[in-house]
Formats: C-alpha cells, sequence, structure tokens
C-alpha cells in the first residue's frame, strides 16, 4: 500500500475542499453530476467512521449557471452578485445528495479574518465540533458577497480557506481536489511529457523546480495557491493530498494506490 492510500485510511478527521473547475461544466456553469460524486465520495468516507468538513468553491459558476451569465462581467460587484445567487443553488445540490445519503448538511460562510480574531475562531471551531457530534456535515465557502479578497485574488482563496480550517479543527488531513492529477514538473496542459511528482516533502524546494504557469478556467487559485496551502498546513504537523476530481472515485482510487501527488509535513 502507498503511502497516500495509508495515510487516507487512518486519517479521522479529513477536510475535503473541492475547486471550481471540479464543479463546472466547459460554459463555466454547475456540473450537477460532480456535486453529486462529491457528496458520495464524502459520504463514504463517512461510512469508513471518519469526519468530514467540506470546503467547496463553486457559488460563482452556480450564479452563472442560474441567471444565464456564461459570459460573466469581470467587476467585483457583478461577481459578488452572481456568488449571493450561486450559493443557494450550490447548497441546495449539496443538501439534496448529501440528504439522498442520510445526512444533513450545514453551511458555514467564512473570511480570512474570522480566523485571525481569537474570538471568532473559537466560536468557528466550536461550530465544526457541534455539527460533527450532530452528525451534520459541514459545508464552508469564502463569504464572497462579503469579503471580495478570493474574487480580486489579493489575499486569500479556498485553498487558503481549507487550509485554515483543517489547522483549527486539527485535522488529520487535507485532501485539495482539482482537475489534474497532482503536481507535475510542468504543466501536463502545456506539455505532454510532465512527469507528476508523487511525493513532496520540502515545499520550498518544489516551488524552486517546478514550472507553475497561470490559473484554472473558472477557479480563483493557481497550483501555486495549492502548493502554500500544503506548507501552511504542514506546519501543524498535517500532511495533504492533491487528487483529480474529475476523475469519479478517486479517493478510491488512491486507497488502490491511485495517481496523486502526497505532501507530508
Amino acid at each position: 500500500m502507498s503511502r497516500a492510500a495509508e495515510i487516507l485510511r487512518d486519517s479521522r478527521k479529513i477536510v475535503l475542499k473541492v475547486g471550481s473547475n471540479v464543479l463546472a461544466t466547459e460554459e463555466g456553469t454547475l456540473d450537477r453530476g460532480q456535486a453529486a460524486s462529491i457528496a458520495r465520495q464524502a459520504l463514504a468516507l463517512i461510512g469508513q467512521g471518519k469526519q468530514v468538513i467540506v470546503v467547496s468553491s463553486g457559488a460563482g459558476v452556480s450564479g452563472a449557471g442560474v441567471i444565464g451569465a456564461q459570459n460573466r462581467r469581470g467587476d467585483v460587484n457583478y461577481q459578488q452578485a452572481l456568488c449571493a445567487v450561486g450559493q443557494v443553488e450550490l447548497m441546495m445540490e449539496y443538501k439534496k445528495h448529501f440528504e439522498a445519503g442520510g445526512r444533513t448538511v450545514g453551511q458555514i460562510l467564512l473570511t480570512a479574518e474570522d480566523f485571525e480574531m481569537r474570538v471568532s475562531a473559537m466560536n468557528i471551531r466550536n461550530t465544526f465540533f457541534t455539527l460533527l457530534d450532530e452528525g451534520v456535515v459541514p459545508i464552508i465557502n469564502e463569504n464572497d458577497s462579503v469579503s471580495y479578497a478570493e474574487i480580486l485574488d489579493q489575499i486569500s482563496d479556498n485553498d487558503s480557506l481549507a487550509a485554515q480550517t483543517a489547522n483549527l479543527w486539527n485535522a488529520n488531513l487535507l485532501v485539495l481536489m482539482t482537475d489534474v492529477d497532482g503536481v507535475y514538473d510542468s504543466s501536463p496542459k502545456l506539455h505532454a511529457g510532465a512527469q507528476l511528482i508523487e511525493e513532496v516533502t520540502n515545499v520550498e524546494e518544489l516551488l524552486a523546480q517546478i514550472e507553475i504557469k497561470g490559473k484554472s478556467t473558472w477557479g480563483t487559485g493557481g497550483m501555486e495557491s495549492k502548493i502554500r496551502a500544503a506548507a501552511a498546513v504542514g506546519k501543524y504537523g498535517i500532511p495533504m493530498l492533491l487528487v483529480n476530481g474529475r476523475r469519479e472515485g478517486v479517493l478510491a482510487d488512491v486507497l488502490e494506490g491511485g495517481r496523486c501527488t502526497l505532501f507530508l509535513p
């Protein structure tokens, strides 16, 4: 069994972050089949006796689908409005699929500043524990209609939010779902010979060695933000898996030795 498989198998508290590109269709609207897949995989982990917190992007693409705004305007106010509409749509979709598996979901909208104030951070942590004790799956997203940091990509993104969540909750593992199998030595979308890096023990060395260009089509965080998230949780002794959330059953595949990148603290 691979080290990634062992860590996933043995982890009892998992933060599962889902990127916008995982949840988006080619037209930039919500892929409902993907939302169902995420719910099934989270429920499978819960069925193995694990606790799962989901950090999900996708409010913007969900809003675009609702109001027919596939060619989204770039101004901040319009993006915030899309997120306000899309947050409802996204949660309704998750609610449907989790309830089909016998679980209720609870929404928590956060900003980076919420983690910086001790009282707010403790309130967040207490909410995590209470929801999980009641068998509710917390689903977290950036509060984009209030805080536009993620939209402008200046301060935060949901990769960072997922890392902060994992640290605050003292998780055993952070799993980031994106649209590639892991970290490559160069962009697999640009170079056919790009090689997957299966295990990382030094983030700064990795950043110095590999080619990182651009961002995902519908998301705000690029590969560098994911690697920085690994560094952030690594300081607290938490490993991170980077997996391809577009692949059906990718977490079960990792347990069988499937492709991914493991970041060790």
